[in-house]
């Protein structure tokens, strides 16, 4: 069996190789591993680790290796992170034990001089006392301590000024928390919390709204005997919280135009009590499948789950109600879950305001008049936001702006609002509410 550094190493190499999203990779591997409980806790903590500090662990490599780092082999630069990651954040591993298991993965490279310069890298950092290396500017020193590149950090500033980004720098480090929809259309909220602790899941009601649940100890919850009876589905807070400023209401027809993988859509679907129509679409076949079968395990009837894109206008749409425009972005509110996204060329992101405002002006020839659209992201990024509902509005005069009183007082009122991290410890969100009038 492979042991949870094993485990992790094959992992980050996959990851850099795929481009593949770390959740995902990881989640799969570990339900499909024979690790033990604490071991999967350890390689989660493990892998996670390295790839949101993986710029500072650079940083210390490029100082204490005699080679130049980009000389060195993909493989030796994990070990190298793995150990580095270890010796710096993991103070349950005693430095010994950090050296010599990065040495033993070393070893079964096929350059047997490999193991002796792991091993001379670790120990020179030890040595010097484990001290990051000194970065001139506040930009840089930034940059290193949170293991962000400049580049975010600057455009942070730039947008939402000094103290706001800090706040989202010391909350991009970190496991986020997992927060869960209760599906009171099969049990009460007591009694979904009394089947996730027989599943040996602590949970308690969320301070912030009804139906929310926050997961405090346990392992996987879609493991759980709760979660195939379809007591509840995975949800961050920030989306719980876009789906209730939909306010859908029973009876009505609901339009989800990029709905995967489905939890606004079922957060909709319970809100109306299992009535009316909510039609969730994807541009891809395999999504709209997983799409119905979530809605198959919740018990929701009025889901109908259907291949579309979004960013062409369909005349085989209906007239709604109320559309979700949740729109695909650059993610730069959802780093603590995915911290492989703030390595991105920022170029990867510069066509994406034009994509959104594509799915935007499309979504709303579907809306009937005195209809209401909600149009979100989970990023922290104004081209992305406020940008592309601005101009909107400003090309569309048939629309206004419904304004939005938000929970606990944390968001001003209005008609757009950005959700950081800080303000209900969920994803970093925005949200735009608008009414069409005529």
């Amino acid at each position: 069996m492979k042991s949870p550094r094993r485990t992790v190493f094959e992992l980050l190499g996959r990851m850099e190789k795929d481009s593949a999203f770390s959740n995902i990779l990881l989640d799969d591997a570990l339900s499909k591993s024979e690790l033990e409980p604490v071991e999967k806790k350890f390689a989660a903590a493990l892998f996670y680790g390295v790839t949101e500090r993986k710029l500072t662990l650079d940083a210390v490599i490029k100082k204490y290796s005699a080679k130049p780092a980009d000389k060195l082999s993909a493989e030796v630069v994990e070990i190298l992170r793995m150990g580095i990651y270890q010796l710096l954040y993991m103070d349950s591993v005693p430095d010994s034990a950090a050296v010599n298991e990065s040495v033993k993965l070393s070893k079964e490279n096929k350059n047997p001089a490999i193991s002796g310069f792991v091993n001379a890298v670790l120990r020179s950092f030890i040595r010097d006392g484990k001290r990051l290396p000194e970065r001139k500017g506040r930009i840089p020193a930034l940059s290193l301590e949170y293991s962000a590149p400049e580049w975010l950090i600057l455009k942070w500033i730039n947008e939402y000024g000094e103290d706001r980004t800090m706040s989202m720098l010391e909350a991009s480090l970190g496991r986020a928390p997992v927060t869960v929809k209760a599906n009171t259309l099969k049990a009460s909220l007591d009694e979904i919390i009394s089947a996730l602790e027989t599943d040996g899941i602590a949970a308690q009601p969320s301070d912030i709204f009804p139906d929310c649940l926050e997961i405090k100890t346990g392992g996987a919850v879609e493991n759980s005997t709760a979660y195939k009876c379809g007591y509840f589905h995975v949800q961050d807070i920030s989306s719980q919280l876009c789906c209730m400023m939909l306010g859908a209401k029973e009876g009505e027809t609901i339009l989800d135009l990029c709905s995967a993988p489905g939890g606004k859509a079922f957060y909709i679907a319970e809100m109306m009590k299992n009535s009316g129509h909510v039609f969730a679409y994807d541009i891809r076949m395999k999504k709209v499948g997983l799409i119905a079968q979530g809605a198959k395990r919740l018990g929701l009837k009025n889901i109908k789950s259907r291949v579309n894109d979004a960013k062409i206008f369909s005349d085989e749409i209906s007239l709604a109600d109320k559309i979700l425009c949740d729109v695909p972005c650059s993610g730069l509110g959802v780093i603590r879950r995915k911290p492989e996204i703030k390595y991105k060329n920022p170029d990867d992101f510069s066509a994406l305001p034009d994509i959104q405002y594509k799915i935007l002006e499309a979504s709303s020839n579907y809306l009937k008049i005195g209809g209401e659209l909600v149009y979100s992201t989970c990023t922290i990024s104004r081209a992305e936001n406020d940008g592309v509902v601005t101009e909107f509005l400003e090309k569309h005069k048939d629309f206004d702006g419904v304004v939005m009183d938000f929970p606990l007082g944390k968001v001003k009122s209005g008609f757009m609002a950005t959700f950081f991290p800080d303000y209900y410890n969920g994803d970093g969100f925005f949200i735009a509410k608008l009414r069409k009038v005529r």
